[in-house]
């Protein structure tokens, strides 16, 4: 499925930065992202906001390009209806939008499209409109609706991705690679101080364990939905995962000295990654991984390739 993307810098369009500075229009727009094609009372309605503050600031979404309207006949006479006009919106100051992609390669994964996995209880997925399948049943993460997951968990165990590797498609070298993605601690309900080691490895080669501090629920994750627990895992940490010519690092703290020549990159014509948290780990304390529609970051697992010039 196509996604619709505006790269804006914040001094040629404040307008944009102005729209989105507002919790009420950002409320406004993740509404629209659920639910495209709704009018003024239904999101007044949903949002549980006065109809002239919805039209006012609907008004400045418009203005600024992030909604578009379009008019249908009702049976009261005509409505207009409102929808998102872009999936995501990133703001860069011009001399970064110019450097971002010229040596990049970037491949979004969704986390329930893992090719192997390996879990044990208490285990789960849901997809942003429900549980799929059955709780604690490690069977279900066999489930074909597992594609639609945007929130997992489990105790012990692993999944696996493996991500096309578009430099060899190309005939580039890779020079660096980094995984971004959003985690936490798992534990029944929740615990801020719960530690958790996290092992990941690409190509079969362990980049180095990050300790999750806790299972995170002191409040609703940004996009987590609203018929989650609240006493549920509710949002992560958004971790990076880089390995250079010096090395492998966390957020930028090295972790260990392998590097892209050691993951022997250009032999493959995937890139495996796997998350796992090992049985004999100092801290076992399971893993939740937050995709669309959960936590905190809308996003997908997102692999990012630096190639040579």
């Amino acid at each position: 499925m196509s996604r619709n993307f505006l790269v804006v810098d914040p001094a040629e369009r404040p307008d944009v930065v102005r729209g989105l500075a507002s919790l009420a229009r950002a409320r406004i727009l993740r509404l629209l992202h659920r639910r495209p094609g709704v009018n003024v009372n239904d999101i007044a309605e949903a949002l549980n906001l006065p109809q002239s503050t919805v039209s006012s600031n609907l008004q400045i979404l418009e203005s600024a390009g992030l909604i578009r309207t379009e008019t249908q006949k009702g049976r009261k006479g005509n409505q207009k209806l409102c929808f998102s006009a872009f999936d995501e919106v990133l703001v860069m100051f011009r001399d970064d939008v110019g450097g971002v992609d010229a040596n990049a390669i970037e491949v979004a994964m969704p986390i329930g499209l893992y090719t192997s996995c390996e879990v044990s209880a208490p285990c789960g997925l849901c997809s942003p409109q429900g549980i799929i399948a059955l709780l604690d049943v490690p069977g279900t993460f066999l489930d074909p609706d597992r594609m639609n997951a945007g929130l997992m968990w489990f105790t012990r165990g692993f999944v696996e991705y493996q991500f096309p590797n578009n430099a060899r498609l190309v005939g580039r070298a890779v020079t660096a690679l980094e995984f971004s993605l959003e985690l936490s601690s798992e534990v029944p309900g929740t615990a801020t101080d719960w530690p958790s080691d996290i092992t990941v490895a690409v190509n079969g080669r362990e980049l180095g364990v990050w300790t999750s501090p806790g299972d995170f629920g002191d409040q609703r994750g940004l996009y987590t939905p609203d018929w989650w627990k609240l006493k549920g895992s509710q949002y992560g940490m958004l971790k990076s995962w880089r390995v250079t010519p010096d090395g492998a690092f966390v957020d930028g703290v090295r972790i260990s000295s392998l590097t892209p020549k050691d993951l022997d990159i250009s032999a493959h014509h995937s890139i495996r990654l796997r998350i796992e948290v090992k049985p004999d780990a100092r801290h076992p304390g399971g893993v939740n991984i937050f995709g669309r529609g959960f936590g905190n970051y809308d996003q997908d697992i997102v692999l990012r390739l630096t190639t040579e010039a």
